[in-house]
């Protein structure tokens, strides 16, 4: 049965985008990482919020501008919206609904992971019980505004257990179990 993932790059002071949805700041973190690189083929599917999907994409003006993974990935992609385009993408499904939508993500997942992208996705999934793990990507640099990882206005407590850390040149990747 597939395990929903919350995996994401931030900031060290807590930031997945800079401001107003800039994702230009991580380009300078997104060289080699072995963790990574094993986590891709267990990928199933992929979970994303609309905003996550059409907004800015790290990998701009490269080969991999607008594949997930900068192209490292393919498959099933499951978008959240309740503005779904009139044309779609090709291995894209919108859905306007989350729980349907992460019901289609982890059967097409099977065994493998549905990867979460998107704070407000990963915070439905919280809110559902239905989020398994997490990995965190810390990038050296702090940003002081944009997205956060996990912003619950009067607070949430979410309970994780270390899995494993990682040391590259690039970041420091923590994996949890979410308790």
């Amino acid at each position: 049965m597939a395990k929903v993932l919350y995996s994401v790059t931030m900031s060290v002071d807590g930031f997945i985008t800079g401001p107003d949805g800039d994702m230009q700041w991580m380009r300078p973190y997104l060289g080699p990482n072995p963790e990574v690189d094993e986590l891709i083929p267990r990928i199933g599917s992929i979970l994303v919020g609309r905003r996550s999907h059409d907004g800015d994409d790290p990998f701009k003006g490269e080969s991999g501008e607008g594949q997930a993974f900068g192209g490292g990935w393919s498959g099933p992609l499951y978008v959240v919206t309740h503005r779904p385009p009139a044309d779609a993408e090709p291995d894209v499904t919108y859905v306007d609904d989350f729980t349907k939508a992460l019901a289609q993500a982890k059967e097409a997942a099977g065994d493998k992971y549905v990867n979460v992208i998107g704070a407000n996705i990963a915070k439905q999934c919280i809110e559902a019980g239905e989020l398994d793990e997490v990995l965190l990507l810390f990038a050296p640099t702090m940003l002081g505004d944009g997205t956060r990882l996990f912003d619950y206005p009067g607070g949430h407590t979410v309970r994780l257990e270390r899995k494993s850390v990682t040391e590259t040149a690039m970041a420091t990747s923590m994996w949890f179990t979410v308790v």
